[in-house]
């Protein structure tokens, strides 16, 4: 099976030329990590990255895959949220390619079945595959700066609370552990907010994102009200990360499309987050 882009010529150009310019453009941008290269030897465990349309998150969600290009992973686990709500709390796919406009990339159907096994939560599912922008925008990226071959374990949460979550990141480790693998909670932080309160609002949940600290976060997530829509997927990667070896998160980049554009009266946020 194929899995079509949705989101091609909307979030990000369908024209392979037009993409690459684009994530390039991204790189580069005053907002951007810059396109240097860096060689390092520390092993990132996982990255948060945002997932709107490449002109306002793009720049941000360069800072983590910047941060990763160095390591090859043969696994790219991709866990995001279900923004539709249709199939599954929570769902992965197999016998599955995705494609975008820089190419085809392969589900690894064994991983999927066995995450399937392990956890309570996820099923496989490709319904609940088919609508969503969350795990599709992370590909091309990946395809970007990845030159190695590499498949994908795309993870789509329905199901966001601690419950979820707890389970869907144990399940993750199991598979992790196994793979030279690389997860990414694909998020988006505050909603149509004004810019300040936005800023205000994600230093708070940024913050024991960074002390990778589950029920703090939750605490305040929902305290605060704070409108990240992929934080189950946020919480499912510090609690894989925690048990992979993890002893911090460090934020690498943090705006608003109000940053990028200059409409600063309903924003959303943007966070590049590295596990280490």
């Amino acid at each position: 099976m194929i899995r079509e882009p949705i989101v091609a010529g909307q979030f990000y150009p369908d024209r392979k030329e037009d993409l690459e310019n684009l994530i390039q453009s991204c790189f580069n941008h005053n907002l951007g990590p810059g396109s240097d290269s860096i060689e390092s030897t520390e092993k990132v465990l996982g990255i948060v990255c945002p997932h709107a349309g490449y002109i306002y998150s793009g720049p941000t969600a360069c800072h983590s895959y910047k941060a990763i290009s160095s390591q090859n992973p043969e696994l790219a686990i991709i866990i995001g949220p279900n923004h539709f709500g249709v199939g599954k709390d929570a769902a992965t796919m197999i016998d599955a390619q995705w494609k975008t406009p820089l190419g085809m990339v392969q589900v690894d159907s064994d991983s999927a079945k066995q995450i399937a096994e392990i956890s309570e939560f996820i099923e496989i599912d490709e319904y609940s595959h088919s609508q969503d922008h969350s795990l599709e925008v992370q590909i091309p990226m990946l395809q970007g700066i990845l030159s190695n071959e590499f498949q994908i374990l795309p993870i789509i949460l329905r199901a966001q609370d601690m419950k979820a979550a707890m389970d869907v990141g144990n399940a993750v480790y199991e598979i992790a552990k196994k793979k030279n693998a690389i997860i990414i909670a694909s998020s988006d932080f505050t909603h149509y907010e004004e810019n300040s309160f936005a800023h205000q609002q994600d230093k708070s949940l940024i913050e024991p994102i960074l002390d990778l600290d589950v029920d703090r976060f939750y605490q305040v997530l929902y305290e605060k009200r704070v409108t990240a829509c992929g934080y189950g997927a946020m919480a499912s990667a510090m609690i894989a990360c925690k048990k992979l070896g993890a002893r911090k998160g460090e934020l690498l980049s943090y705006a608003t499309s109000g940053d990028v554009s200059g409409d600063t009266e309903s924003v959303v946020g943007y966070g590049s987050i590295k596990f280490v």
